[in-house]
């Protein structure tokens, strides 16, 4: 049994916080770029090259890479040989608190949604997992609410044809249109129930090996990403050929009688950063 101490975590967290910030995510940036080179519209162009700027701006500077600095998303994979000595929630709110107050970055957090009040850092937005080994990992992903208010979800019937979902994972992107400050990363969850297909929507911003998915799945991103970009919408909707940069579908297994299928949409600044202790 390996322990771990809470003060571990909250360093941990905090540093995070400032560098997901600070610094954008090198496989976001290769697409922004890669985009970039593609690109034919002579403004949609300008913008990108604008974009990528910004991104070295805020590295060499240490300023935020977007003044919506985001609800702070903590994923936490906890191995089931590990003892944390002392408060993990606490910790990570602590965490996110101080790395947010070091990093200059903007209050955005208002404890009641009713009420609202008068915005702080904390309380996070936490999930985690228990994994295998003796080990922590921790990512934050600020969240923009520009892009997270374009959310939707849909519990389809379980004859639902293919068609139909691609259509509706398209039709969120033309509803989105230039409000949420395209070209878009799209997280799309299909599978398990409303809020684990939202869950699976939302981590799917944060990659992963396409060579592993089943080849239907595969399909279904090159299929969304072609049609996507399409629509014309084009970097801050200005039109052109890049609309969204990649589509990722992460997917569960559901119950017989239904189909949930999410989409979270993230901006251009799609930002988390991560480490294992």
């Amino acid at each position: 049994m390996r322990v771990i101490s809470a003060q571990k975590i909250m360093d941990t967290v905090a540093f995070l916080a400032v560098k997901a910030n600070h610094v954008l995510r090198p496989d976001v940036l290769k697409a922004i770029k890669v985009a970039h080179k593609k690109e034919k519209n002579k403004r949609a162009k300008k913008v990108l090259a604008a974009i990528v700027q910004n991104a070295m701006h805020a590295k060499k500077h240490k300023l935020a890479i977007c003044q919506d600095t985001g609800i702070p998303v903590v994923f936490i994979e906890v191995g089931q040989g590990v003892q944390i000595k002392g408060d993990l929630k606490n910790a990570i709110n602590k965490g996110i608190e101080r790395g947010y107050n070091c990093g200059n970055l903007r209050h955005s957090i208002i404890k009641d949604p009713l009420s609202r009040g008068k915005p702080g850092h904390t309380p996070t937005v936490i999930h985690m997992d228990i994994v295998k080994g003796e080990k922590i990992r921790i990512t934050v992903l600020p969240k923009g609410f520009g892009c997270e208010n374009k959310t939707q979800l849909r519990m389809f019937n379980p004859t639902v044809k293919l068609d139909e979902i691609k259509k509706f994972v398209i039709d969120a992107v033309k509803a989105a249109g230039a409000d949420a400050c395209p070209p878009y990363f799209l997280g799309v969850g299909i599978g398990g129930t409303a809020d684990y297909g939202s869950l699976l929507a939302k981590k799917a911003l944060l990659g992963g090996g396409s060579y592993l998915k089943p080849f239907l799945v595969r399909k279904l991103e090159s299929y969304l990403l072609r049609d996507i970009n399409k629509l014309n919408i084009g970097p801050m909707g200005l039109g052109g050929t890049i609309t969204a940069f990649a589509v990722n579908v992460q997917t569960y297994p559901t119950h017989i009688a239904g189909l949930p299928v999410a989409v979270n949409i993230s901006c251009h600044a799609l930002r988390s950063a991560t480490a294992t202790i």
